[in-house]
């Protein structure tokens, strides 16, 4: 047996027979190399190149590279080289070998629309039900969280609720007012201008009082918290995973559910609906001063009329959707928080994606309330 590679070349024609021998391992590297260069030539003039490896005693991958480089070389012509004789031991490596670096050079032929709106809708569907199993799964730990909350009621964090409340509620309560007011004084405006018409200016104060009380109050209210709390939600918890702060807290043997968590949805569950309700209010207020200066409806008789046009009813339907609304943002804030990166570029990512999803939900749940509730008669 050869202690020295061999690289046999017999010409037959315009074809060429190329027989490895002896060891082609990297101990031998510059003696493979000569051999393959010196071959090079025979191997361009050649129509069909054979490569006989039957004499090969001993392989690893610098070796099966050089004779990958050589058959190769005879394919790049179009003259794919036949590959005979190879040991069943040295088969793997060079089928890995030969999917090295494999590059199609044809250009890619253009994507068929329609199966990519098929993969986009795939794609969607499969994001869709992911998003779905974590909202069940962090409803489902907030459960449990109240239920070890009702167990042992000491265990609740009253400080962090506080803190909370006085952030999302109390600190919110003039934007709240100033939007609804807004609100409220827009849609008096826009009823008064285009009822008069009709001679009909009085059912302006029917439109605003069961649009705001059922539907719009609480909606509006919704979508502000969803921007202003949910994403800060978002972008807290995601910083503190980023800096490694939850999982510390899960190696301290604290519940990050119990600690981060549940006290802001709480917060969120009793503020929203207090929020609402003066929404309700300064958006009522709003449309009572536009009709008072642009309607000629004094104060007196608005609220005759909005004695005649509401009633109780009304305002449960708004406030009932409230904490609802404030658990599916909370969860949704806090989940997409806690789905947050170590980069900033996915902090910002995820900070969008729970204010879309928020607000989103928030108007499908007030459209399935709205069937509700006109189903049973409310």
């Amino acid at each position: 047996m050869n202690s020295e590679p061999l690289l046999l070349a017999t010409p037959s024609g315009d074809a060429l027979e190329l027989r490895p021998e002896g060891p082609w391992i990297a101990a031998n590297v510059a003696k493979l190399e000569t051999l393959s260069r010196s071959v090079g030539v025979d191997v361009d003039r050649s129509r069909a190149v054979t490569l006989d490896m039957s004499g090969i005693s001993a392989l690893d991958t610098l070796g099966a590279w050089i004779l990958e480089k050589l058959s190769r070389k005879a394919a790049s012509s179009g003259r794919p080289a036949e590959i005979v004789g190879v040991a069943d031991h040295f088969s793997g490596l060079l089928e890995e070998v030969r999917q090295v670096n494999r590059h199609t050079l044809a250009p890619a032929a253009a994507p068929n629309p329609v199966l990519l709106r098929l993969s986009d809708l795939g794609k969607s569907t499969v994001g869709a039900r992911e998003d779905v199993a974590i909202f069940l799964q962090m409803l489902g730990a907030l459960f449990m969280a109240v239920i070890g909350i009702v167990r042992r009621p000491r265990s609740l964090r009253l400080t962090s609720l506080v803190y909370q409340l006085n952030r999302i509620g109390f600190q919110a309560i003039p934007i709240v007012v100033l939007i609804t007011f807004l609100i409220g004084a827009i849609i008096a405006q826009q009823g008064f201008f285009h009822f008069r018409r009709f001679g009909a200016e009085s059912y302006t104060v029917d439109m605003v009082g069961i649009l705001v009380l059922r539907e719009l109050g609480v909606l509006i209210v919704a979508i502000m918290v969803a921007g202003r709390s949910g994403s800060a939600y978002t972008a807290e918890l995601g910083s503190m995973k980023m800096r490694e702060e939850i999982d510390a807290l899960s190696t301290m043997g604290l519940d990050p559910v119990d600690v981060l968590i549940l006290p802001r949805v709480a917060a969120l569950v009793i503020a929203l609906p207090i929020l609402a309700f003066i929404g309700s209010i300064a958006a009522l207020y709003g449309g009572g001063l536009v009709a008072q200066f642009y309607g000629d409806m004094g104060p007196a008789i608005y609220i005759a009329r909005l004695h005649e046009a509401i009633s109780v009813t009304h305002f449960e339907v708004g406030i009932l959707k409230a904490p609802f609304m404030a658990l599916v943002i909370g969860i949704v804030a806090c989940s997409e928080g806690l789905r947050v990166k170590g980069s900033a570029e996915s902090l910002g990512r995820q900070t969008t994606t729970s204010v879309v999803k928020s607000i989103f939900l928030v108007i499908v749940l007030d459209g399935l309330f709205a069937i509700f509730f006109a189903s049973i008669g409310m």
